[in-house]
């Protein structure tokens, strides 16, 4: 943890004056606690000023973006490695791995110089990142020699590759989910062999049933009559890829037996598979809520230690002056406004006193994390330009009409009776004079906003439906006209263009959304959990990377597409005999193979669909070896059961925290000084686009306009939250949870944080009462 240098809970000794500010590297070490607090960032690093300043520089966004990048080239050899999508000499990928294994080597040695030499030995990430690296030298060692005695190998190193993305410190949130399949794993466990003893009954008793009766497959093959082949056979019944497929040969020799199959598929398809969902949900939610816990005793541990480096003494209490607060503010955030650093100094020092105390210094990190815009919002030009004409009755009343919330309904419901019109037939008269008449009422619409909204505030840079909404309908009014024109030439009708329109009547269905509160609200949700999002994204690559290595390993060149034209009967094999006859080379699946990682991620992305799974299996084993069907159910097994299933987890719990929490205490206790300083624009203010934040700050003071403003028709500079679209779920459940939290608890101490567990919070034999 910070701190954990030599320096750590020594702190020079503080000023007795209260006017002496702090120095120079007393400033820097609590700014480097408040962002860590900030970004929630646990890294243990040394107090001196030398780490200090190397520590940031380790954070700079130039040093994470080079990580990155040298990931993203690292991963990304394998499409110039044989077997490659884009062939290159093993001598330019082996340069190019080994300057990337440079750069990582340099990463980590960075990383060694800021952390304490006990706690960088003890760090699993970084003993894993050392290892592969070695591992991954030796490879290109052993594969390189092999290479120019013209001695076949495998570069087996390269599954390791996604090391490097989950163990570096910027990759925290992939790191978060794979604990989550760690931790869920003893629990889902048991369920998994329970479901094991489950089939392997059912297959006995599938071989006695079935085995001596002398049935036949669709294929001409025995039916049930390999206790293994029955085994896979039932475990695809599971993901019901082969019903009713499975059971038509029993079912045709006696309908009796079909009640074998649906008890089957009620008890181990629908019973365990949803256990399976509840147990990796309850897990996931437990530890997901000790994650939360850590981070919130942690961010707290760390902005005590910033504010015990820069208290002074006034009175009874312990405070940070105003002139240091503003200081540590400005190296936390070098960009920030004096706008609004006013802002957040008004809130911390409630009373006006010249200092900060405790308790609100400890929100420094949350206030920073909230972002306030300032907005400009100005008079409309026809004001300026004809004011009468802008002012008259007439004009208020058609701006009035706009702005009420009819109009948007009346719009809707046009919007609902072209959807009718565009699932009719395009060939007929009318139906094409009907479609001008739309795009004509749409033109009308966007002409009537931008006489009542000022068109900048209307196409501000956040507004992103305005836009979406005016290049639509130009878009389609262009691509109308153009058809329009061609046809009349009566040369040729360009079917490009007519699609392009017909792609554009459909994508303006899209305005409903924006027009109907729910679906503003899911909409929202989907926005607000699409970081985390991202993160399974990653883990699912992850995933996918280590298993298409292995895929193109062991299966390369074992299927072969010759393109779709091909007839030749090595061509309806797919460039192998063995698959002759067999439903693989029937459904022409060749181009479903581990010949290149493109191939092998569309692939496998049709596996995590199951659809046909058992057939793409079955073919892979007709190739090789029957064992190679252990390939496939350990990849379902991962990615469907597993991942899956915290993936909807996830979303069960983001959509749970997304429709039940309120505004966070911060958040609203900035709104409320907005509001009182006279200053505030309500969200309500700035729906359908009438405002924007396309801004000057004023940075002289505190945000806002003249006294007059709000008699004036809202004209000036005010100030607002700005979307809330950085309000993640992590983020919202550490608010959750630190709201529990008293302000004057300091929490454990930094080894208890570090060695919390799940038990902690849930009691070992609960009572009715805790439980509900």
């Amino acid at each position: 943890m910070p701190g954990a240098g030599p320096a750590a809970g020594a702190h020079r000794p503080q000023s007795e004056y209260p006017e002496e500010l702090p120095s120079q590297e007393d400033l820097l070490l609590a700014a480097a606690y408040v962002s860590d607090a900030q970004y929630n960032r646990n890294v243990p690093f040394e107090t001196s000023p030398q780490a200090i300043r190397l520590y940031y520089f380790y954070n700079h966004w130039t040093m994470r973006a080079a990580t990155y990048f040298f990931i993203c080239v690292d991963l990304s050899l394998a499409l110039f490695e044989e077997p490659a999508l884009f062939p290159l000499p093993f001598l330019a990928t082996s340069l190019a791995e080994v300057l990337c294994l440079t750069a990582f080597f340099g990463r980590l040695v960075h990383f060694a110089k800021i952390t304490p030499q006990m706690v960088f030995w003890k760090d699993t990430k970084n003993i894993c990142i050392m290892v592969t690296i070695v591992l991954t030298l030796m490879d290109l060692i052993i594969y390189g020699s092999l290479e120019t005695l013209h001695i076949s190998s495998i570069r087996w190193s390269r599954a390791l590759r996604p090391v490097f993305l989950i163990n570096f410190p910027d990759s925290r949130q992939i790191r978060r989910a794979f604990r989550s399949i760690r931790n869920t794993l003893p629990d889902i466990l048991y369920v998994f062999l329970l479901f094991l003893f489950s089939m392997l009954i059912f297959s006995l008793m599938a071989l006695k049933f079935f085995g001596d009766r002398g049935l036949k497959t669709a294929e001409g093959d025995p039916y049930f009559t390999n206790i293994l082949d029955i085994a896979f056979e039932l475990y695809v019944l599971v993901t019901t890829a082969n019903s009713p497929d499975v059971m038509m040969p029993a079912y045709n020799f006696n309908w009796w037996y079909s009640l074998y199959f649906i008890t089957y598929i009620i008890i181990n398809t629908y019973i365990f598979m949803s256990v399976f969902l509840a147990v990796v949900y309850n897990n996931y939610r437990k530890h997901l809520k000790n994650e939360i816990r850590k981070l919130a005793y942690l961010k707290r541990h760390k902005m005590i230690e910033a504010f015990n480096i820069l208290k002074v003494k006034v009175g009874p209490e312990f405070v940070v002056k105003e002139a240091v607060w503003k200081q540590l503010a400005k190296v936390v955030v070098p960009d920030i406004s004096s706008s609004h650093l006013e802002l957040l100094l008004r809130i911390s020092d409630e009373g006006q006193k010249g200092h900060v105390d405790k308790t609100n210094f400890l929100r420094l990190a949350d206030l920073l994390n909230i972002q306030v815009v300032t907005i400009n919002i100005k008079g409309h030009p026809l004001e300026a330009w004809l004011p009468r004409v802008y002012q008259s009755s007439v004009s208020l009343l058609v701006q009035r009409m706009v702005r009420h919330r009819i109009f948007v309904w009346v719009y809707d419901v046009i919007i609902l009776i072209n959807a009718i019109f565009i699932a009719l037939d395009e060939k007929n008269p009318l139906i094409s004079y009907v479609e001008w008449l739309f795009l004509s009422l749409y033109v009308v619409e966007i002409l009537l906003k931008l006489y009542t909204y000022e068109p900048r505030a209307y196409f501000g840079r956040k507004q992103f439906w305005n836009w979406f909404d005016m290049l639509i309908i130009i878009a389609a009014l262009l691509a109308t006209v153009a058809n329009a024109t061609i046809q009349s030439a009566r040369k040729y009708n360009s079917q490009q263009i007519l699609d392009i329109v017909l792609i554009l009547r459909i994508l303006r269905l899209l305005r409903v959304i924006i027009s109907i509160q729910r679906f503003r609200v899911i909409v929202t949700t989907l926005i607000n959990i699409g970081p985390t999002m991202l993160t399974f994204g990653g883990l699912v690559f992850v995933v996918y990377y280590v298993f298409a290595i292995i895929g193109m390993e062991v299966f390369h060149d074992k299927v072969r597409f010759f393109g779709p034209n091909f007839t030749t009967p090595d061509a309806l094999v797919c460039g192998n005999p063995v698959l002759k006859g067999s439903a693989f080379a029937q459904y022409r699946y060749c181009r479903n193979n581990f010949n290149d990682l493109a191939s092998s991620f569309i692939l496998l992305m049709e596996l995590t669909v199951v659809n046909q799974w058992h057939v793409l299996a079955s073919g892979f084993a007709l190739v090789t070896h029957q064992a190679a069907k252990l390939y496939f159910i350990l990849f379902h097994i991962v990615v469907v059961i597993l991942i899956i299933n915290i993936f909807i987890a996830f979303i069960l719990e983001a959509f749970f925290v997304a429709y039940s929490l309120e505004k966070s205490e911060i958040e609203t206790a900035i709104e409320k000084k907005i509001q009182e300083l006279g200053v505030g624009i309500q969200e309500d203010d700035t729906q359908d686009g009438v405002l924007t934040d396309n801004v000057d700050a004023n940075d002289s003071s505190i945000c806002g306009g003249d006294g007059d403003s709000r008699r004036q028709g809202l004209k000036g500079l005010y100030c607002r939250i700005a979307s809330k679209k950085y309000r993640t779920v992590d983020a919202l459940l550490q608010r959750m949870f630190e709201s529990e939290i008293a302000p004057d608890d300091e929490g454990p101490s930094l080894n208890e944080i570090l060695n919390f567990s799940p038990s902690d919070i849930y009691p070992r034999n609960p009572n009715f009462e805790n439980s509900a």
